[in-house]
């Protein structure tokens, strides 16, 4: 993952109070304040917001740190960053590496109040796979998401789990609402149940079939439907070598896909180019990293776009 180090890492303790008394009272990344809440939770991108928000419900106010058109890869801390933490009871995050900014954001914010989700807590994880870079030995850039794929959220029942955890989480913080956050968190919980259910019926007939994104996003989403999942690259940021190229395309001749599945935000020539050599289409599977600002309002969200990606991976084993 490329992290980038904080504004805030790069000042001096004097300069950062000056800057951050300047800066306060422009920020425009704070919770509503007319009839806002009182109770405030952060959350950090996309599937962690929508999840927080279909378990806050109306009992807090949830603001998205990182803006829902921009993924955790390439988020940059600002000042106004800070004014919204030290103003939160709660921050709830994807953990397992997938937010390195933090711990250094959080530090410095100051917030000894603030509590900590991690909604990864407890999850059957999956390690990092890597590819050889043609050279001998393992591409550097691995080590961006750890050893871990952080990737959880796009299997529906490990996003069940997350959502219990931010519940659980809630409750501890506010537990003047906890019958609302069971509640919400119920409902929620089962709509992805039956998203599970759903999904596991219309790919049954494609269990052990492999298909091949962009970057390594779907390991989670493969293992629940009994799939395999091949990607060019570890990172989306990252740009394919010529032996990422020869494998992917011996894997699609392998396997005989019809598309190879990319992503919103990706509009990568050299995955394209592959396509057009394999006589293979391009289709969309969203891994949810990014989104519009209202989408990210909307819990429902993230099961209108799991359907639309099981709709398109179908599409690439040939339907």
């Amino acid at each position: 993952m490329k992290t980038s180090i904080p504004l805030i890492t790069r000042l001096g303790s004097v300069t950062l109070a000056i800057v951050l008394t300047a800066c306060g009272s422009l920020t425009q990344k704070t919770p509503e304040s007319n009839g806002a809440k009182a109770f405030k939770v952060v959350t950090t991108f996309l599937p962690i917001t929508l999840f927080t928000r279909a378990v806050a419900g109306d009992c807090a106010t949830v603001t998205s740190l990182i803006p829902p058109n921009m993924g955790p890869h390439d988020f940059q801390a600002k000042p106004g960053d800070l004014m919204v933490l030290r103003q939160a009871q709660v921050l709830v995050k994807n953990g397992l590496e997938m937010e390195n900014f933090l711990d250094k954001l959080v530090e410095s914010a100051g917030n000894t109040q603030l509590k900590v989700i991690d909604s990864s807590g407890g999850i059957a994880t999956l390690e990092t796979e890597s590819h050889d870079d043609g050279h001998g030995k393992e591409p550097a850039h691995g080590d961006d998401h750890g050893s871990v794929n952080p990737h959880i959220w796009l299997d529906p029942l490990r996003a069940a789990q997350q959502v219990e955890t931010i519940r659980d989480g809630l409750i501890k913080a506010d537990p003047s609402c906890a019958d609302g956050y069971r509640r919400n968190a119920a409902a929620y919980t089962a709509e992805l149940k039956q998203l599970n259910s759903e999904i596991s019926g219309q790919l049954q007939s494609y269990r052990g079939k492999t298909f091949v994104a962009f970057h390594d996003f779907a390991p989670y989403f493969a293992q629940r439907y009994g799939l395999k999942a091949e990607f060019l690259v570890d990172l989306p940021e990252l740009n394919p070598a010529p032996a990422d190229l020869q494998r992917v395309a011996a894997e699609v001749k392998g396997s005989q896909l019809k598309a190879l599945l990319s992503e919103p935000q990706e509009g990568k020539r050299s995955f394209n180019a592959l396509a057009k050599d394999l006589g293979v289409k391009v289709v969309v599977f969203n891994p949810m990293e990014t989104a519009t600002e209202e989408a990210s309002r909307d819990p429902a969200t993230y099961v209108r776009l799991m359907r639309s990606n099981v709709a398109d991976l179908r599409k690439a084993f040939g339907e």
